[in-house]
């Protein structure tokens, strides 16, 4: 190797042993700055190249100090400084006010309904800290007791035909009560269940229940309600011992009607019905006694442990049977298909079809699936009964007039009270307190009357009506509700009957049994479409209402949280 002429370090070997593993390599040029060794620098540092803005006055450096403003390297800043785009009188949003932020208290600022709603819909890192209404015991809570407490309450509520969200508001209201914050309840359609995992680390505790059987009582339902208000007031203390002897009690009371005064409202109503589309009072009478048989034989099949289906199928062929009688006897002053409409309008499932409506507008799709299966059931349990009877008139030569109308235009101040007495039965029907009986009979009358005001006078389409009818009833039925603090469906289920399709139902079946079936399908379409009207414009007056109510700590009229989709992605 040739070394090229120079100074003394040129004629040094250039072995590897010679050579520091810090040399910089051949042909890469030496730094002409200080090494580091010489001027130490801290992780802190600006990296050079990086130029500062000068401080202004009120920055850390410079606030009462007297030191004149300079680069970053001049001036000593602490950790606790707040940034220099900060400004006190311009403090962005995401710093806490100085008046804190706003809490959610279980307090009677709204009904326990909405604030748990509110709850609910909630993730669960969001929801607020858990303030415990019914006092525990020093060593806590017992979970699994107040699990079954939850779920024997929740069974009622779904047992009686409350909607699945009220359902899950109710359960987690007194869960939290008694200070199981982190629990989160689940409700189908005969299943509940629910969940409490006292920390990260800790195992959660499951517990679940199966509702077997089914009943309309809404006194009981107003019951169960009171309780779970008491249970979440801090006014009124409900221990665990206190709220099972409660809803024990509740359990074994009576129904407050008897079975024959459910026959005598059955047949009420239906009579009601009969006079609301153009009877009179020998139709009354005859629509009356139909639904009254029905009812009786539908007892019997019960009795004999026959499914609801088939207790459906039967109970619809008396009102039929009597209106075709009626036909073969040529009786000039009697409606057949008044008498007929009339049955039909005692065996309409209004309540499970507005149930599952509501369901399945609140995101419960399983639930709401499952109700307007079994809503679809008893419809064609109904069709099937109605639909043999009527078959057999028209062999026997019974001259059905399908061409009636629905209601009689000249008679609107017998149409009001028809109205009042059929939501009075309905209510009866529904084993409903009695303080509440008048309220749903006014609202059943002003719904008739909107009704009757829009199809009639206004002549807009009878399903744009009854939607339109129906969303009062929601409205009005929820503003009474949170006024009492119970449950909305005492007083929206028995207001709906005179909006339930029954004479196009009738007409549907008619023309099917007659063989024009395209007019009898475009008549059940019609009567299809009304009732899903009934059942949305329920659910959306109740959404309305919710609008113009107070949430507890919500900022601006905030409500409860939705589900939010992008066009269906």
């Amino acid at each position: 190797m040739v070394a090229e002429p120079g100074g003394p370090e040129d004629q040094k070997p250039q072995s590897d042993e010679a050579r520091s593993a810090f040399l910089p390599p051949t042909g890469v040029g030496r730094r002409t700055s200080a090494s580091e060794d010489d001027q130490p620098t801290s992780e802190f540092a600006i990296p050079a190249g990086l130029t500062t803005e000068p401080q202004g006055t009120g920055s850390a450096s410079g606030s009462g100090s007297g030191q004149t403003t300079g680069s970053g390297s001049d001036t000593i800043g602490s950790a606790f400084a707040p940034p220099r785009t900060y400004s006190a009188q311009h403090s962005p949003p995401a710093f806490t006010p100085a008046h804190g932020s706003p809490m959610i208290r279980l307090t009677k600022e709204a009904p326990w309904q909405d604030r748990m709603r509110t709850m609910l819909r909630m993730p669960v890192a969001e929801r607020p800290a858990p303030e415990p209404v019914q006092k525990s015991d020093e060593t806590g809570p017992a979970v699994p007791r107040v699990l079954d407490l939850t779920l024997r309450i929740g069974e009622l509520l779904l047992a009686g035909g409350e909607g699945a969200e009220d359902v899950e508001a109710a359960m987690f209201a007194v869960t939290r009560s008694y200070g199981l914050d982190r629990s989160e309840p689940t409700v189908t359609f005969t299943l509940l269940s629910i969940s409490h995992q006292p920390s990260l680390v800790d195992d959660p505790v499951t517990a679940s229940r199966t509702v077997r059987r089914r009943g309309t009582d809404y006194t009981r339902l107003a019951a169960v309600f009171r309780l779970i208000d008491d249970i979440t007031t801090e006014d009124v203390e409900v221990s665990l011992e206190e709220a099972y002897r409660r809803l024990a009690e509740i359990r074994r009371n009576r129904h407050p009607y008897s079975g024959w005064v459910l026959t005598l409202a059955g047949g009420g109503l239906a009579g009601a019905a009969s006079v609301l589309v153009g009877g009179g009072a020998l139709v009354f009478v005859v629509a009356a006694i139909g639904a009254m048989l029905g009812d009786r034989l539908a007892w019997l099949c019960a009795g004999r442990g026959l499914p609801e289906f088939y207790q459906f199928v039967v109970a619809a062929m008396p009102p039929a049977a009597l209106g075709v009688a009626l036909t073969l006897t040529h009786w000039s002053d009697v409606r057949p298909s008044a008498v007929i409409t009339g049955g039909l309008f005692a065996l309409l499932p209004g309540r499970a079809l507005v149930a599952g409506v509501q369901d399945g507008l609140t995101g419960f799709y399983i639930t709401a699936a499952a109700r307007l299966l079994e809503v679809m059931y008893l419809f064609i349990g109904i069709v099937v009964g109605v639909l043999l009877v009527l078959y057999l008139g028209v062999q026997l030569g019974a001259e059905l007039n399908p061409g009636t109308r629905f209601f009689a235009p000249d008679r609107p101040v017998v149409q009001i009270l028809a109205s009042m007495a059929l939501c009075l039965a309905f209510a009866i029907l529904l084993q409903q307190e009695r303080s509440t009986v008048l309220a749903v009979s006014l609202n059943g009358a002003v719904a008739w009357v909107i009704f009757g005001a829009m199809a009639r006078t206004g002549h807009i389409s009878p399903v744009l009506a009854t939607a339109t009818a129906a969303g009062l009833v929601g409205l009005f039925g929820q503003l009474l509700a949170r006024y009492r603090y119970t449950s909305s469906l005492p007083f929206i289920t028995a207001a709906i009957g005179p909006l339930l399709p029954g004479s196009s139902t009738y007409f549907g079946l008619l023309g099917m049994a007659q063989g024009n079936v395209n007019a009898g399908l475009a008549s059940l379409s019609t009567a299809v479409a009304t009732a899903l009207a009934i059942a949305i414009g329920v659910n959306l007056g109740s959404e309305i209402s919710r609008l113009f109510m107070r949430v507890p700590g919500a900022v601006g009229g905030a409500n409860r949280r939705a589900a939010k989709r992008t066009r269906g992605f």
